[in-house]
């Protein structure tokens, strides 16, 4: 079923829209909530937390791309839960590496300032990315939205893993360049 078809079963209310999706989505939904969550059951609840998402929020808007569109839910889901998993202990997770990785490169914490210079950091993060390569672009997004391990781009690009890692170092320190030139301390 297409996704614009998809998306017109939410728009009657159809109960049908849910089993479509995750018909189509299901697998896709699940490695992302999973390289965060790194707890099969857990990825599963915020699987199903996206169609309930999803369902309530498909009258108001009208998603143009229904997979990024619920891969942004779930992944917002899923960081949420994974905050509260971890509050009160600590699990490692494709999520807490990738996050580990970045330090270096973006500035850490959260305060009035920072939330109030988050959308600027957000449109500098991404004039960079189109700044490089195509290749270097896919590789830190795999890396740093959809938390994949450095083991499965490297499969998924059919690239090495050394390659994949100079990539993503090299990605991480011009954009730490790049943030320091544009006025951001790191």
């Amino acid at each position: 079923m297409t996704d614009t078809a998809i998306v017109d079963l939410y728009w009657k209310r159809s109960e049908s829209a849910i089993s479509e999706t995750k018909n189509k989505y299901n697998n896709y939904l699940t490695k992302i909530a999973f390289n965060i969550l790194a707890n099969p059951e857990d990825s599963e609840e915020s699987v199903n937390d996206t169609y309930l998402k999803a369902w309530n929020s498909m009258p108001e808007h009208r998603p143009s791309e229904l997979s990024t569109y619920l891969g942004r839910i779930t992944r917002q889901v899923s960081i949420d839960g994974y905050r509260k998993r971890n509050a009160k202990k600590r699990q490692a997770s494709q999520y807490a590496v990738s996050l580990s990785e970045l330090e270096e490169c973006v500035p850490a914490g959260s305060n009035p300032v920072q939330e109030t210079e988050s959308e600027l950091l957000h449109d500098l993060i991404n004039v960079y990315l189109y700044s490089v390569s195509s290749n270097a672009r896919t590789v830190f997004l795999c890396r740093y939205y959809f938390m994949d391990s450095i083991n499965d781009i490297a499969k998924k690009h059919d690239l090495s893993v050394p390659n994949v890692k100079t990539i993503l170092h090299r990605t991480r320190l011009g954009l730490k360049e790049y943030l320091e030139s544009e006025g951001f301390s790191v």
